[in-house]
This record gives C-alpha cells, structure tokens and sequence, in this order.
C-alpha cells in the first residue's frame, strides 16, 4: 500500500519547476510575468518621481492592480490612468480599469 508521503518527491524542486507542473502555479506565473510587463510598457508615462512608489500587481480579467506605496502617490497616479490604459490598449492588452492600492512596504510596517 503507498502512502501520499511516500509519494512525494524525495528532492526539492525550483518554483519554476513546481510551477511547471502545477496548472494553477503555472497561470499564476504568466500572470505575474504579464503585470511586470505591463508596468514595463507604461513606466515612461508615469512621473519619475512615483515610478519607484509603483508595483505591479494582480490581473483579474479585464482590470489590472497596480501597488502603491503611499495615498499621496496613489493621488497623483490616478490623473495618468487614462493615459495608462490607452498604451496598454494600444499594444494589445484588453484593460477597462486600473485599480490603485495602498500598500505600505515592509520595511514601514513594523515602525512606530
């Protein structure tokens, strides 16, 4: 009789690999690598002062996260999604909305 834990692969495995081998991992993965580059298309539209600030994050169907450092930044993001979105149109990607979150680095979060 086999047990799942004598079934398991004995050696580890990359993420890269694991991903390979999981549908799930492996669309999560896409998706990823699609956001960077995403983000990549449009950088040069946003102001070089909240390029740093600005993350890419989850694509869910039509709509696109971006991950922003602060509210302050997130303001004034918000006055180039228009822009944003017709680039991204504009080579391809099926994008109706840019939704902006605040997320505080990790660096920041455990301060007082």
């Amino acid at each position: 009789m086999t047990t799942p834990s004598t079934t398991r692969r004995l050696h580890p495995v990359t993420l890269q690999q694991a991903a390979e081998d999981s549908p799930t991992l492996a669309r999560l993965a896409q998706l990823a690598r699609e956001s960077g580059e995403r983000l990549k298309a449009v950088e040069s539209l946003i102001p070089l002062s909240l390029r740093c600030a600005v993350r890419p994050g989850p694509i869910e169907g039509p709509a696109w996260c971006l991950l922003v450092d602060s509210s302050a930044a997130a303001a004034k993001l918000r006055q180039v999604i228009p822009a944003l979105l017709d680039c991204l149109r504009d080579r391809g990607w099926q994008v109706t909305s840019i939704r902006l979150k605040v997320q505080i680095p990790q660096k920041q979060a455990g301060r007082d």
